[in-house]
């Protein structure tokens, strides 16, 4: 359960720090007071969509939400090690920092990303909006929503189908591409062999040959003058007579005798050893390297043939030898596709046609579960829906045949009838407002049990209905709130007498705006519910309020 909220500068808050109990926690508050600021910063903190400006107090940075989540239900072990996330016991904290440019979202002080946040929110939390309600009518989202209620029994059998459908369509894929590379012309088909045998009958592997060999010539172009360089240069230093070692070797003579007589001098000798060494190793150098000059007009000849070849491919496929290679790969992938494509072809059509075969056995498998459950989902719909006031309701989840698709070969609806006299139609055509709420109260509480999720909460689900309803509504809402904690926004008196935590929120203009959260107990709450009931606080409406809560 969400245990506390803490929020500042974020729209009209300043700063808040709330406390939620279990059971039911009620919001309530004028229209327009901001009552659904608290849910959406809740949602936001479970990795809802920010829009970074426009959530950030006027003139602050930055807005920052954080959830307190007491867990007394869920296993987060296995998750929490994927991530690197510490475990503080049962409470988790969750925040989310939003800034002009971006947000971040920790566990525990870890960073998280969207990917942890969607498990983690299935895990702990579901939100029933008006956006939710619209998505529940429309009868693509009906599939779904059986599944979920399914999923226990039926999500490896869903899983094996769809990553069975997934290899099929990609089995389709792969065929029309053969068949595109099997209707190229004959002199397509020979063009392309004529490029592959061009650039891998160069037999270039290294994407650095050309300038490697362009070095090579320079040297061999250049050998005469580069052996009287080398050699003269090697008889300067070590010559017999008058060579630069010779002049060193009586220096270093000279600084051994003066190092004898002051110490001081001790470091240049040894310096200058070291550079006689080196110069030694130069010396060897330049003789062996002028040594090994020669002229070679054969190799001379083949390097300058294989430049121009080189620079040939270069100039035709992609202007580096990199790019030759790279594209001389996909001319022999695409020539090998092509020689083979007949034959693959046949052998690609007789595996899709058994994976064709195995997946409708998988959807017709999925399809029995689901009508199974789909009878099973029906009559808990309607056993709720009798409680909230529709004693005369039919609910059928329908299920027909379809093509295959990534979900099977069902085509879901939810079909309602309200009054005894009207035969079964399409949710969204049928049912009332209230009605409506009522069928997606009932659906929510299903799933919320079936879930054994911590939270839910109900963003206005009291929308069109009145009277005795309210009252089956506040009595289903009470009744679950023994399960799991419930967070509602409502504008019904009697709903809102049930509450184990009343929240009321409510708006202040004086230079600024702000939205102010509290709890409210004792006569507060009495108050509060008085002006739910008749729009005011008067002797009558205080008795009434009197009566809700007493009863």
């Amino acid at each position: 359960m969400l245990s506390r909220i803490y929020i500042k500068n974020y729209i009209l808050i300043d700063e808040l720090e709330l406390d939620l109990s279990n059971g039911l926690n009620i919001i309530t508050g004028e229209t327009g007071a901001g009552k659904s600021i608290l849910i959406n910063a809740i949602d936001i903190a479970f990795g809802g969509k920010a829009a970074n400006k426009e959530v950030i107090k006027t003139d602050t940075d930055k807005a920052l939400i954080e959830v307190t989540i007491l867990n007394k239900k869920q296993d987060v072990s296995a998750l929490f090690d994927e991530y690197g996330i510490e475990s503080f016991g049962e409470e988790i904290i969750l925040s989310r920092e939003i800034t002009q440019t971006s947000s971040r979202a920790r566990v525990n002080g870890s960073l998280v990303n969207q990917e942890f946040l969607k498990i983690f929110r299935e895990m702990f939390l579901d939100i029933h909006s008006q956006h939710q309600t619209y998505s529940f009518l429309q009868p693509k989202y009906h599939i779904t929503l059986l599944d979920s209620y399914t999923k226990n029994t039926c999500g490896e059998l869903l899983e094996t189908y769809r990553a069975g459908y997934d290899k099929y369509k990609l089995m389709l894929s792969e065929l029309e591409e053969l068949k595109n590379s099997a209707s190229k012309t004959e002199d397509q088909i020979e063009f392309l062999r004529f490029q592959v045998d061009e650039i891998e009958g160069t037999e270039v592997n290294d994407i650095n040959e050309d300038e490697k060999l362009s070095n090579e010539l320079a040297v061999l172009e250049n050998v005469e003058k580069l052996k009287e360089l080398t050699g003269s240069s090697y008889w300067s230093i070590s010559g017999d007579d008058g060579s630069i070692l010779e002049g060193l070797l009586q220096i270093k003579q000279n600084l051994s005798k003066a190092s004898g007589m002051d110490n001081n001098l001790e470091q240049i000798e040894s310096d200058l050893i070291s550079a006689i060494d080196s110069l030694k190793g130069i010396s060897s150098y330049l003789r062996d390297y002028s040594s090994s000059l020669e002229n070679d007009e054969e190799r001379i000849n083949y390097i300058q043939e294989r430049l121009f070849l080189l620079d040939k491919l270069k100039r035709k496929y992609g202007g580096t030898l990199e790019n030759v290679i790279k594209e001389g790969e996909k001319l022999r992938k695409e020539l090998d596709s092509i020689e083979f494509s007949t034959q693959n072809i046949e052998e690609l059509e007789g595996k899709i046609k058994e994976q064709h075969s195995l997946i409708t056995n998988l959807a017709l498998k999925l399809s029995e579960e689901r009508k199974k459950y789909a009878q099973e989902l029906s009559s808990l719909i309607v056993e709720k829906l009798e409680k909230l006031e529709l004693p005369k309701v039919k609910f059928v989840i329908d299920i027909q045949p379809c093509e295959l698709n990534k979900n099977g070969s069902d085509k879901v609806e939810f079909l309602i009838s309200t009054n005894i006299s009207e035969g079964l139609k399409p949710l969204a055509k049928v049912a009332s407002g209230g009605e409506i709420s009522r069928v997606m109260l009932a659906i929510k509480t299903i799933f919320a049990e079936s879930d054994n999720i911590d939270t839910i909460i109900f963003d206005e689900i009291d929308t069109g209905i009145s009277g005795k309803t309210s009252q089956s509504v506040a009595d289903e809402v009470k009744e679950l709130a023994k399960y799991m904690q419930i967070i509602m926004i409502t504008h019904q008196a009697i709903i809102a007498s049930k509450s184990d935590r009343h929240i009321y929120v409510k708006k202040t203009q004086d230079d600024t705006t702000n939205v102010d959260i509290s709890v409210l107990e004792g006569e507060q709450k009495l108050n509060a519910i008085a002006e739910l009931a008749s729009g005011g606080i008067n002797e009558e409406s205080l008795s009434f309020a009197k009566m809700l809560i007493g009863g």
